[in-house]
């Protein structure tokens, strides 16, 4: 991994899209309070009543959808590669999704604060751990496996490409 990347700090929505491709209404996370490429990160989302899918899930007591939670963890978790000189604006998939749990309800006003960790980088696979939490309480997580096509692409055989 690159020691020598600069850690960044306070980014923006804005700041954020030029990092990964997520745009509203798919971009779950606010800001980043820190990202130190090739390490970790840690950011927020703050969830408000307006948000598009609370009347949905569930009019009579709203709370954030499980893919929702993946996602914003996920998104978090991708600034600590794509934060690596060349992956900036790259694309990215899931490999797998291990290990997610939900040990509390989010609902409209939380703020969920979340803490990515990379285990591993290797030619466009990125491995490690994603933590959400309300008020200091864990409130969900997972074990992400994201690649990065357009790197991953350029180690494997003619004509397999992802």
């Amino acid at each position: 991994m690159d020691t020598e990347a600069k850690v960044l700090r306070d980014l923006s929505a804005y700041d954020i899209q030029q990092y990964q491709q997520n745009r509203y209404p798919v971009l779950f996370i606010d800001y980043v309070e820190e990202a130190i490429p090739g390490e970790s990160a840690k950011g927020f989302k703050n969830f408000t009543f307006n948000e598009w899918y609370f009347p949905a899930h569930f009019e009579d007591e709203p709370n954030v959808p499980g893919f929702i939670q993946v996602e914003a963890l996920t998104q978090l978790f991708l600034m600590t590669f794509l934060t690596l000189p060349g992956n900036k604006g790259k694309k990215t998939g899931f490999v797998s999704i291990e290990n997610a749990r939900f040990k509390k309800k989010i609902i409209p006003g939380d703020r969920l604060d979340i803490q990515a960790t990379l285990k591993s980088y290797r030619r466009g696979l990125a491995r490690g751990t994603s933590v959400g939490y309300v008020n200091g309480e864990m409130a969900c997580s997972a074990e992400l496996f994201i690649a990065v096509p357009d790197v991953l692409n350029q180690f494997t055989p003619a004509g397999k490409h992802l």
